[in-house]
């Protein structure tokens, strides 16, 4: 990951596409959330995440200005990072994640929501706690004028409602929180790999 991110930013369009493409993944995150609401039985936390995440999503669209004010201002395949990948992650997490559940829980369709939203936001925030402060590091080493420290101390206040809205939805969670995160590491890990191949391929090209 770290050798993969120094090489993203170091080039221009590429990093500007990797910015478009974690706002996608933030504003993909922020839809799914929305669509696992309660018709009424909507908690003040869910509206806060789907609100932050759609922020993180305008907030990353709008650092790639600083790289390029022309660049990535669609989410159209050409201007994502491995797009089939990227559009695949969130959604084939949220599908494995729900016949999990199901398996596991006498859940009805409104439950099974509800049950999908906490797990697999548990996981991406888990992720999230991994995947940004690794950039981070890496900006601050290239003296780039991008930035995502705000959204690391979001994510960190994510990760902890995460796990107290868990708390109350079943005492062994954990137990079935380790094995969503290991359906989102494979995912992780075939998202990782293929765009590692697509920059490979540019820079041989180039």
């Amino acid at each position: 990951m770290y050798s993969l991110l120094e090489k993203i930013v170091q080039q221009n369009e590429t990093h500007a596409k990797w910015l478009n493409t974690l706002s996608f993944m933030e504003n993909a995150g922020a839809r799914k959330i929305s669509a696992c609401e309660h018709p009424t039985n909507v908690s003040l936390i869910q509206l806060k995440h789907a609100a932050e995440e759609h922020r993180h999503a305008y907030y990353l669209k709008k650092q790639i200005l600083k790289i390029d004010p022309d660049m990535c201002k669609t989410y159209n395949s050409n201007e994502l990072l491995a797009a089939t990948a990227t559009r695949q992650y969130l959604h084939s997490l949220d599908i494995k994640a729900c016949k999990y559940l199901q398996q596991n829980f006498n859940l009805s369709k409104e439950e099974l929501k509800y049950a999908a939203y906490l797990f697999v936001t548990y996981a991406i925030e888990v992720r999230a706690d991994e995947l940004y402060p690794v950039y981070q590091e890496i900006l601050t080493k290239y003296t780039s004028k991008i930035m995502v420290k705000s959204i690391i101390l979001e994510e960190e206040g994510h990760l902890e409602e995460m796990i107290n809205q868990l708390d109350e939805f079943s005492e062994d969670w954990k137990i079935h929180a380790e094995i969503i995160l290991e359906i989102e590491k494979d995912l992780h890990n075939q998202w990782i790999d293929a765009i590692s191949k697509e920059i490979l391929q540019v820079n041989y090209a180039e």
